[in-house]
């Protein structure tokens, strides 16, 4: 118990996993939800912005929706799940992580795939404005690799927090990595260079004590970019170091809440690590579910509502 067996079946071209994720992050309709930003300042300094989606009739349940690597919450999938949970009686909080919201942050160090005191900001911060007793948690990618992270590394948890939601997750981060360097996911690769290798030029600009332009331009990799800027920034020895700390799969058998991890098959980006069925068949909280099909961050259903949202909604609602 708890492996799902999946009902997801997409039609025609939406089999074809890089169809799939590339339709959904650049060509399906941007879903219609009103966002409203508040700005979290944060205890060094930095800051995160928030925007919050509300449901139709005041609420006591809130969900915290986690973006992937250089998202942010105005991408399509968070704005689609933050419309599920808003329709079926959840306020939704999508959180930009530091330097993702459409201004640089205040510091050298940026976000990460384990940045978990952040997410502890968030929760505190919703915490304190006495409206939720519920809160659950969805993660897509690198931010459901930092939620499952957060959910078993923390020998306690605020009682509020009751279910959580990890689409197209990573739980090895090295694999992960070496994925993302095969041939078929060179246009990933490129375009997640790309705008990390922009964000980090002006970080030079504004910290020249702390990197040179010359150090920038040995940047040609994904795995150069983790050891010359993520590492030494955030206090790991190395790309590997990082990687090994962070990887949310070691943390899974800590985690006390039910736990919905939704992983399709054909996702370019996993490895087999980030399918634990082994696991979650003896798990009483880790519920694993790999359909054939959605690519990564891609279960096409209708361009208004895609089955990873309604089944996210589904299970922040269950009491199974």
């Amino acid at each position: 118990m708890p492996l799902i067996e999946s009902t997801y079946s997409p039609s025609g071209i939406f089999k074809n996993g890089h169809v799939a994720t590339i339709y959904s992050a650049k060509l399906r309709p941007v879903p219609k939800v009103k966002q409203h930003r508040e700005r979290l300042d944060l205890e060094d300094g930095d800051f995160l912005d928030i925007d919050f989606s509300y449901a139709k009739n005041k609420t006591s349940k809130v969900a915290i929706i986690l973006h992937g690597l250089e998202g942010n919450a105005q991408r399509r999938y968070i704005k689609g799940q933050a419309k599920s949970l808003t329709k079926h009686g959840w306020d939704a909080v999508a959180v930009n992580f530091r330097g993702c919201s459409g201004e640089p942050n205040k510091l050298f160090s940026s976000y990460n795939a384990g940045k978990t005191d952040d997410l502890q900001a968030v929760v505190d911060f919703l915490l304190k404005k006495e409206k939720y007793d519920t809160i659950s948690l969805i993660g897509f990618s690198l931010g459901g690799n930092l939620m499952l992270k957060y959910l078993g590394e923390r020998k306690i948890l605020p009682k509020e927090i009751k279910r959580a939601v990890a689409v197209s997750t990573p739980l090895n981060l090295k694999g992960t990595l070496q994925s993302l360097s095969n041939f078929d996911n060179w246009i990933y690769r490129t375009s997640f260079l790309h705008n990390l290798r922009k964000k980090l030029k002006i970080k030079v600009q504004n910290f020249p004590e702390k990197m040179s332009a010359s150090d920038l331009k040995q940047i040609k990799s994904l795995l150069d970019f983790d050891n010359l800027y993520t590492a030494p920034a955030h206090g790991f020895k190395d790309a590997y170091d990082y990687y090994k700390q962070n990887s949310s799969g070691q943390f899974l058998p800590n985690i006390t809440i039910p736990v919905l991890i939704l992983n399709a098959k054909n996702d370019s980006f996993l490895t087999e690590e980030s399918y634990p069925y082994s696991f979650a068949e003896t798990s009483e909280n880790i519920y694993l579910e790999t359909p054939e099909y959605g690519g990564h961050v891609g279960f096409h259903q209708t361009n208004a509502t895609y089955y990873s949202e309604n089944r996210a909604t589904t299970f922040l609602n269950s009491n199974k």
